[in-house]
């Protein structure tokens, strides 16, 4: 394997993939990327995520799930944004990672579950990021898919997580693009800075 590439590479090389290329991705590599994902921060080291690796002809049955969804949303005439296009990237990945937040332990009462997935949500959010940077660094490309979305229910139950919470998926494979880096507003646009009073 070559060199990992240094970290501050990686957060800037990481690029959305929509192409890959018709070649495997071993195990072993999976692997890897999974036990760095879960080496990110969750809150009171809750853990809260949970993963579901597709390959092969489960892939292509999620990629056929989201196309009847998109289908059927536009014989009612209502807009499922990039679904259609989503299903396509899954078809093609070799891989796509389904990620869900555990559903709210019992001693959570029923009225604080909204707040609690709220929290949670956070974590697994970090822990997808930390699963970008890790495929990024590995030599792998990645796409982090919300339009999974459209098919919570549906996922859910299919998967076997029916009480746990559909976050993402994230589709993984050996990059067949390299695309340029889309615009960034400067983070002084975006940041205020409130500096301590002088003495």
């Amino acid at each position: 394997m070559s060199q990992i590439p240094d970290a501050l590479e990686v957060i800037r090389e990481r690029r959305s993939i929509r192409r890959f290329q018709d070649r495997p991705v071993p195990r072993e590599l999976i692997e890897e990327i999974l036990d760095l994902t879960v080496q990110a921060p969750s809150a009171k080291n809750s853990q809260p995520w949970r993963f579901v690796v597709l390959e092969g002809a489960r892939c292509a049955e999620l990629a056929r799930r989201m196309q009847h969804r998109a289908s059927a949303l536009a014989d009612q005439g209502e807009d499922s944004g990039s679904l259609a296009w989503s299903a396509q990237v899954v078809a093609q990945a070799p891989v796509t990672i389904m990620v869900f937040n555990a559903a709210a332990p019992p001693e959570i009462p029923v009225e604080f579950h909204n707040d609690y997935q709220f929290v949670m949500t956070q974590s697994t959010g970090g822990a997808i990021q930390t699963m970008l940077l890790a495929a990024q660094a590995l030599g792998l490309g990645s796409l982090w898919i919300c339009d999974v979305l459209y098919l919570v229910e549906e996922i859910g139950s299919w998967l076997g997580h029916p009480e746990d919470v559909l976050i993402a998926a994230v589709s993984l494979g050996y990059a067949d693009e390299t695309p340029r880096a889309r615009p960034r507003r400067p983070w002084r646009e975006v940041t205020e800075w409130e500096a301590a009073p002088a003495p």
